[in-house]
């Protein structure tokens, strides 16, 4: 025990020394450090709500500037108070070299935090933006990403600057893995060229509903490796953009009217003339129904089926939204169902005639 004093009083006695040399560049450091803890606190209390005030009826990007910006700056002040209180203080030149550079790497990653936190997706490009440069809502996430990579990117790399690291080699191996990193992501290459298809091609968008061969839902996201589609189930299915840029997709978003098609089977007991005033009637109910389109309306007597007379109903609606779209196509076969009553008319079901034949053979 007498030996670890006798070791650690020397240490004790050296720092005891320093402090006493050096009590007044101490007291002034902690009272730098003091007063920007003070500055910071008020700056955030005071200066920030006074200019959020300011610019809460300015152009949208004043608030979102502010929201980026105000943690990043709190922690500067913080770091700049440091930073003084620690030149303050009678350091070794290798110490405030040191000093220096930790400062400047840490004000690096602040001013890339402040500008990552303003490149998100919601605060990327305005709604005002979007519709005057007529940008699709499909690259708004992408572009985020893409810029939150970069941002990252030019950090590191000016923190190796300013360390003196040699970054040459570092980019040389990379060019030199390129080739093997690509042989080995084939599957997420391909899902990103599909994902560039998918944007320059727009075959829809975020918030379409769309449909292929595998999936139907509403489009949710866009990323470069694959799309999240959320089906009427409300579960979300993640679909690889290579799987869909090869696949047959139909957008019922962008539908302009919508489709009604089916036959109208009569029996065969159904008269000429029954037949052409029932064909004439349902024509004119549809003609002058409200929510049906009128450029296309076709009602014709088609074939002779096997149990029935056939008339052929092929029209559209004028909504596209599914739950309209299913009401008018109820009242439209209501009122088919009254043109028929009206007029005596029977609807034909599958039903098949068979004749039996018995011969009786006799043997003399």
């Amino acid at each position: 025990m007498n030996q670890i004093v006798n070791m650690a009083y020397p240490w004790l006695e050296k720092w005891l020394s320093f402090f006493q040399d050096n009590l007044p560049s101490l007291l002034g450091a902690l009272l730098i450090v003091l007063l920007f803890l003070g500055l910071r606190k008020y700056l955030v209390q005071y200066i920030f709500k006074w200019i959020k005030r300011w610019t809460s009826n300015k152009e949208s990007y004043y608030p979102r500037i502010i929201d980026a910006v105000e943690s990043p700056l709190r922690l500067f002040i913080l770091v700049v108070g440091i930073f003084l209180a620690l030149r303050l203080l009678p350091l070794s030149i290798a110490a405030d070299a040191a000093i220096v550079k930790i400062f400047r790497s840490v004000v690096i990653v602040i001013i890339g935090w402040a500008v990552f936190r303003f490149c998100n997706t919601e605060s990327l490009i305005s709604r005002e933006i979007q519709e005057r440069l007529d940008v699709d809502e499909i690259l708004i996430p992408i572009l985020s990403k893409v810029l939150h990579f970069i941002i990252i990117a030019l950090v590191i790399v000016m923190i190796a600057n300013e360390w003196n690291y040699d970054i040459n080699g570092f980019i040389a191996g990379l060019g030199l893995g390129g080739l093997a990193i690509a042989l080995a992501a084939q599957d997420a290459l391909a899902n990103m060229f599909g994902g560039m298809v998918i944007i320059l091609e727009k075959p829809f968008t975020i918030g379409d509903w769309i449909k292929t061969s595998s999936v139907e839902g509403i489009v949710e996201t866009i990323t470069f490796r694959s799309t999240l589609i959320r089906g009427f189930d409300q579960a979300v299915i993640t679909v690889p953009n290579s799987t869909l840029a090869k696949e047959a997709i139909t957008n019922y978003s962008r539908m302009g009217k919508r489709r009604i098609f089916y036959h109208l089977g009569l029996t065969y007991s159904t008269s000429v003339e029954d037949m052409q005033t029932c064909v004439n009637r349902i024509k004119k109910m549809l003609s002058e129904h409200p929510e049906i389109h009128p450029e296309t309306i076709m009602v014709n007597f088609e074939h002779f089926g096997e149990s029935s007379l056939d008339i052929m109903i092929y029209c559209f609606t004028n909504t596209t939204v599914w739950d309209e779209y299913l009401r008018v196509r109820q009242d439209v076969n209501l009122k088919i169902m009254a043109i028929v009553e009206d007029m005596n008319l029977r609807l034909a079901l599958p039903t098949r005639t068979l004749y039996l034949q018995n011969e009786s053979s006799q043997e003399i």
